[in-house]
């Protein structure tokens, strides 16, 4: 797969085969810097995704476009994978989760994958944009709510507000009853998080979902799946849903998390709406910044390096975002041209709705808390070590305290105001005792999801 390198091409502190490593505390300090080695080597470069799992990485927009939209040289499917068939991937590499095969769209080609996108597209269409704003701004006054009542004035945005808010509008969305919902939070959050047995939890979760939905079908995103015209499988629903949690949910925690620390930020121009900071974090900061594994199906050549055919080429949205070739003409470009969704045919089908959930997210926050700020500048706010994601570690906020608890399930004063994750589980906000006040009522029991929907119903 890789040509050999001259010594003066690769860049310091690599590893002895010259891969740019793409993982580590290294990385997460200096994405960008990384980005600009990677461009030394051409369209792409050889790197190391995770320890001794090695990839071409496409850093160029053009390339990228070119690999995304050219299904019959470069297909999805991770069962063509040399080094996993012939042993030279780890067992327990962190790689394998994000890059080994499933039985969803995501990894299929061809009338397959026309079949699982035409369901999900279709089902996805069917979501009531003012329901979803609405379930969003409700999911955003609870979270807000437990923690704007805190003396100090602060807050973890990240743990608290950005990562748990996406898993409450999808459980919603997926119709899940309260003890159901919890576990579907705990599995794909313990997933993100690497915790051992988090696969089993959510796909017990989501197959008793789907058994419920067979039983007593309802208005939501699950059972509009089963009841698809493409006839699903149980198994096929379940894995659907799967895709769609673990590409929706941290991908809009760490938009959600970015964009309102550049609204917040030190750099941020007063007076411009949220949906800029929103397109701003797409374009320059990707929250998924590198992946969507292509195989190809010969051996191809991409400017000036040769791939062999089966050895697997990762999209670089964040580089390819940010390419130096791409500022000269990127005003005359649509505000929407960016890669942070993708683009031809495993383009992402939740594109508008992702976007819609942010935006209403910021706002919300903005809204309930009109004072917030951040308590560090945004440039010294630190990024996760993590090649697959561009999100923020923490994001420290103060603003003034509430005395009063807002009503439960309240939208907010203005009817009509329209204010991915790991952590969600474990935050304070997900697991553990709330802050409260004296006179308040102790938090009921039960998971996430559970205290979410007793909220809304005032108990």
């Amino acid at each position: 797969m890789k040509q050999p390198l001259e010594p003066q091409e690769i860049p310091p502190g690599c590893p002895a085969h010259g891969n740019v490593q793409m993982y580590g505390p290294s990385f997460g300090a200096d994405p960008d810097g990384h980005y600009a080695q990677l461009r030394r080597f051409g369209l792409s470069a050889p790197v190391d995704i995770a320890p001794d799992v090695q990839a071409e990485l496409v850093t160029s927009y053009d390339a990228a476009l070119y690999v995304l939209q050219n299904p019959a040289s470069f297909v999805r499917d991770s069962r063509r994978w040399n080094a996993l068939n012939e042993g030279r991937v780890p067992a327990d590499s962190p790689a394998l989760p994000m890059m080994g095969y499933r039985p969803n769209a995501l990894f299929s080609d061809g009338a397959a994958h026309a079949r699982l996108r035409r369901s999900v597209t279709d089902s996805l269409a069917t979501i009531n944009e003012h329901r979803l704003i609405r379930q969003t701004q409700q999911s955003a006054n609870y979270l807000i709510s437990q923690f704007s009542t805190d003396i100090r004035g602060q807050a973890e945005l990240m743990a608290e507000y950005a990562q748990p808010l996406p898993l409450l509008v999808f459980s919603e969305l997926f119709g899940c009853p309260p003890e159901i919902g919890d576990r579907v939070i705990a599995g794909i959050s313990g997933i993100f998080e690497g915790t051992p047995g988090a696969d089993e939890v959510l796909g017990g979760a989501l197959t008793e979902l789907i058994a419920l939905k067979r039983r007593r079908p309802t208005d939501d995103l699950t059972t509009r799946l089963m009841e698809h015209s493409a006839q699903l499988s149980d198994e096929e629903v379940l894995h659907q849903l799967v895709t769609l949690l673990s590409g929706g949910t941290a991908p809009l925690a760490a938009a959600i998390g970015t964009s309102s620390a550049l609204y917040l930020g030190e750099d941020w121009q007063v007076g411009l709406p949220v949906e800029d900071a929103v397109s701003q974090t797409l374009w320059n900061y990707a929250p998924i910044a590198n992946y969507a594994a292509h195989y190809p199906t010969h051996d191809v050549e991409l400017g000036g390096r040769t791939i062999r055919a089966n050895d697997p080429v990762l999209i670089s949205f964040a580089a390819a975002n940010t390419d130096p070739k791409l500022t000269e003409h990127r005003e005359q470009l649509s505000a929407k041209a960016h890669l942070a969704f993708g683009a031809g045919p495993h383009a992402c089908p939740a594109k508008d709705p992702a976007f819609m959930i942010a935006v209403t997210a910021v706002e919300a926050l903005l809204n309930q808390l009109p004072d917030v700020e951040l308590r560090v500048p945004f440039k010294a706010l630190t990024w996760a070590p993590s090649p697959w994601s561009r999100s923020l570690v923490t994001l420290p906020i103060r603003f003034t305290p509430r005395t009063v608890p807002q009503a439960a399930g309240s939208a907010g004063s203005d009817a009509g105001q329209m204010p991915q994750q790991q952590a969600a589980a474990s935050s304070p906000s997900a697991s553990g005792p709330s802050r409260t006040n004296a006179g308040f009522a102790p938090q009921p029991k039960g998971g996430l999801f559970s205290r979410f929907l007793a909220w809304t119903r005032g108990e």
